[in-house]
C-alpha cells in the first residue's frame, strides 16, 4: 500500500463575511487567529488510488466538487469518483454562499476556492509511497452536549475538565483516528474522526479559524513536524460544543481549552494506533434524490403572505432579527414560485459516497447529521470500522432524527427553505438505508 499527503491554504484575507449564526448579521472578519487548510490524504494498493479531503471551512456545494473532481482528473487522471471532500463545518470561516441570508460570500474567495482543493490532492496524490495505516478508537469525551435533548452547561461548567454532559450517549464518546506511517515508521499523516459542530467562537467573535478541530489539527502537526493532519466531521447535526453563544473574549478564551480536549484524543489514538490489515482499497460513489414533502402553489402564497405581515407591521425595523429571519423565508417562497412559473425543479439531486480500506468503511452524505442516525448504520454496518462522516461533497441541510422531524423548527423545516430546497420527508429511514447499500457493496465479500 502506498499513502500519500498534501496541503493548501484556504485562509481568505480579512473583511470577508463569516459563516452561520443568523440571518443578514453582517459578520465580517477582523483578522487571522489561525490560517485554514485543505488537506488530503490519498491511499493506492492497485494502482487505483482514492483521496480524501478535510476541508477547514463550514460547506462547500456540488458544483465546487466537481469542478475539484476535473481539475484532480485532469492533472493526475484520477477520475472525480475516487475523491471524496469533508467540510470540518467551522463557522469561523468564509460563508460559502448556499443559505440566503446567512452571509455574502466573498466571490474572488469561492472562485480560487476549487484550485485550491484541488493542489491538495494532486499534492496527495504526488506524494504517494509505501507506508502501513494504523487505526485506533479512542475516548473522546468533555466537548459536546446534544442541543436538541440535553441542557448546554454554563461557561465556567464548560471550562472544568470533568465536565461531561448529563447524557453523552447522544453525542459522541469516541473518536476514530487514522495514522499513516513511512517505511521507516515515521509519522507523515493523521486523521481524526469525530462528531462535533465546531462553534466555540461563535456569533459575536470574528476572527478567522478552524475553531476546536482546526487547532487541535495544529497542535498534533506541529508535534510531528512535517506530518500533515485531517480533521474528518462526523455525525454533528444535534451536538454542540459545550462551550458556545458567548462573547468573543470568553469564546477565544475557550477555544484553546476545548481544542487541546481533543488533541488529547488524537494523541492518544496516535499511541495506540494498531496497523490495519489492507486487502482492498475501493471507493463507490451513488446519486441520490431523497424524498421531499410536497409543497404547493396555494402553500407557498400562504406561507409568504405570512412573512410580509411581519414587514408591513407598524413599527417594523431592519435591526429586529424577527424582520431579517422573515426576509430569508420570504425571499425562499418568492424563489419556489418563480420555479413554479418557470416549470423549474424545486428540489436538486446529489450524491452520496462510500470508501473502503481494508477493514474501514467510511460512508459520506452532504447533510449535517444527527446522531441517532449514524447510531443506526454503525449498529448495522459489515464493516468491522465503520465511519459515518456528514457535510461531504455537498450541502443539502440537516438530515434530522425522526423525533427531531416530527416536532420540526430549525433543522427540519427552516434550514431546507433557506437552501432553496423542500424539506425532507423521511431523512432518517432514507438515509440509513442509503448508507448501509454503500456498506453493502463495499464489503459483499468479506
Amino acid at each position: 500500500m502506498r499513502i500519500g499527503m498534501g496541503r493548501a491554504e484556504l485562509t481568505p484575507r480579512v473583511g470577508v463575511e463569516l459563516a452561520g449564526f443568523g440571518a443578514y448579521i453582517n459578520r465580517h472578519s477582523t483578522g487571522v487567529l489561525e490560517p485554514l487548510w485543505a488537506r488530503a490524504m490519498a491511499v493506492d494498493l492497485d494502482g487505483r488510488p482514492v483521496v480524501i479531503v478535510g476541508l477547514d471551512i463550514c460547506v462547500i456545494y456540488r458544483d465546487t466538487t466537481e469542478r475539484v473532481g476535473a481539475l484532480v482528473q485532469e492533472a493526475t487522471g484520477v477520475p472525480p469518483e475516487r475523491v471524496l471532500i469533508n467540510c470540518s463545518h467551522t463557522h469561523s470561516g468564509p460563508e460559502t454562499g448556499g443559505l440566503i441570508g446567512w452571509g455574502q460570500p466573498d466571490q474572488p474567495w469561492l472562485e480560487l476556492l476549487p484550485g485550491r482543493i484541488a493542489a491538495a490532492a494532486i499534492a496527495a496524490l504526488r506524494d504517494l509511497r509505501p507506508a502501513t495505516l494504523g487505526h485506533a478508537q479512542v475516548p473522546c469525551e468533555g466537548i459536546g452536549v446534544n442541543r436538541e435533548y440535553d441542557e448546554r452547561p454554563t461557561l465556567e461548567e464548560a471550562l472544568r475538565d470533568d465536565w461531561r454532559p448529563a447524557r453523552p450517549e447522544l453525542t459522541d464518546t469516541t473518536a476514530h483516528v487514522l495514522v499513516a506511517r513511512d517505511e521507516d515508521g515515521r509519522i507523515f499523516g493523521f486523521a481524526g474522526c469525530f462528531g462535533c459542530h465546531p462553534v466555540v467562537c461563535c456569533a459575536q467573535s470574528r476572527k478567522i479559524h478552524g475553531d476546536f478541530p482546526g487547532v487541535a489539527t495544529n497542535l498534533i502537526e506541529g508535534e510531528h513536524p512535517g506530518a500533515t493532519g485531517l480533521f474528518l466531521q462526523g455525525a454533528q447535526g444535534d451536538v454542540n460544543t459545550c462551550v458556545v453563544h458567548e462573547t468573543e473574549a470568553d469564546s477565544l478564551r475557550a477555544l484553546p481549552i476545548i481544542a487541546e480536549r481533543f488533541a488529547r484524543c488524537v494523541r492518544r489514538g496516535i499511541e495506540a494506533a494498531q496497523p490495519l490489515d489492507v486487502a482492498r482499497v475501493e471507493m463507490v460513489r451513488r446519486e441520490r434524490d431523497f424524498t421531499r414533502r410536497e409543497l404547493n402553489r396555494e402553500d407557498f402564497e400562504r406561507l409568504l403572505a405570512e412573512q410580509e405581515a411581519i414587514f408591513h407591521a407598524p413599527g417594523a425595523t431592519d435591526a429586529d432579527g424577527a424582520v431579517r429571519l422573515a426576509t430569508v423565508k420570504a425571499v425562499a417562497y418568492r424563489r419556489f414560485l418563480a420555479a413554479l412559473d418557470a416549470g423549474r425543479p424545486l428540489t436538486r439531486a446529489t450524491f452520496i459516497q462510500g470508501l473502503r480500506v481494508g477493514p474501514v468503511g467510511i460512508y459520506a452524505a452532504p447533510f449535517e447529521i444527527f446522531q441517532a442516525i449514524k447510531n443506526d448504520v454503525v449498529a448495522q454496518a459489515r464493516a468491522p470500522i465503520p465511519i459515518v462522516l456528514g457535510v461531504a461533497n455537498d450541502s443539502v441541510g440537516y438530515a434530522p432524527d425522526r423525533t427531531a422531524a416530527a416536532r420540526g423548527g430549525y433543522a427540519a423545516d427552516q434550514v431546507p427553505l433557506m437552501q432553496g430546497t423542500l424539506p425532507l420527508a423521511n431523512i432518517h429511514d432514507e438515509l440509513v438505508a442509503a448508507l448501509l447499500e454503500l456498506d453493502r457493496e463495499l464489503f459483499a465479500a468479506g
